[in-house]
């Protein structure tokens, strides 16, 4: 079975550079082209199910991806993005060059990252990541061929921590997760391997 991860389109606040986490942003015009760019480059591929993050920045491009399907999008609470507490709104730039912004430490030193109040550990959105795979994803191995979840980059970097088997401190490691990239997981006999991370399959339209 393949597992397709795709992060949501481009949002007002991803263009402003805010801080997004449980914030319920939607999409711009540019993150809705994209998604449906993204959606062409995989009108031929099958997907068996189809599931989201319950944010509307997710949701919409869940549904704008799978348009020419006539597949229900799932919900699932375990795909939500990281919270962020009270720094969710914030502009990226006016905090990821101050250590002592959790900004800073959440982006450049993982392992040392502490939330904010009212935030979310990094601890905890792994378990999150590690619940929807081992719980939602893989016991459908044997009854589907491929599905998609459409989530975040903090989110999809935690699902790549439990498939890579990461250190905390790694978490930011490998291919950067632009808006609408995707990301393709094997799963065979329970073991997930990465084909393909973070490509821009709007750009090949």
């Amino acid at each position: 079975m393949e597992l397709y991860l795709i992060r949501h389109g481009e949002t007002i606040w991803n263009k402003a550079g805010k801080i997004q986490g449980h914030a319920d942003i939607a999409l711009n015009e540019n993150g809705r082209q994209i998604a449906m760019l993204t959606g062409k480059a995989l009108e031929d591929v099958h997907f068996d199910k189809i599931f989201s993050s319950p944010l509307v920045r997710a949701y919409e491009t869940a549904k704008i991806i799978g348009a020419s399907r006539n597949i229900d999008i799932i919900i699932s609470e375990e795909l939500k993005e990281i919270g962020f507490g009270e720094y969710e709104g914030a502009v990226f730039n006016e905090h990821i060059n101050d250590p002592q912004s959790p900004i800073y430490t959440f982006f450049k030193k993982p392992d040392s990252y502490i939330p904010s109040k009212g935030g979310e550990s990094i601890e905890d959105l792994c378990l999150r990541a590690a619940r929807f795979l081992e719980e939602v994803i893989m016991p459908l191995e044997k009854s589907c061929e491929r599905v998609m979840a459409v989530a975040h980059g903090a989110m999809i970097k935690a699902l790549l921590t439990y498939i890579k088997k990461l250190d905390k401190k790694d978490f930011w490691s490998g291919a950067y997760q632009k808006n609408c990239a995707v990301t393709i997981i094997d799963i065979k006999a329970s073991k997930l391997n990465i084909i393909k991370e973070g490509i821009i399959l709007a750009d090949l339209t």
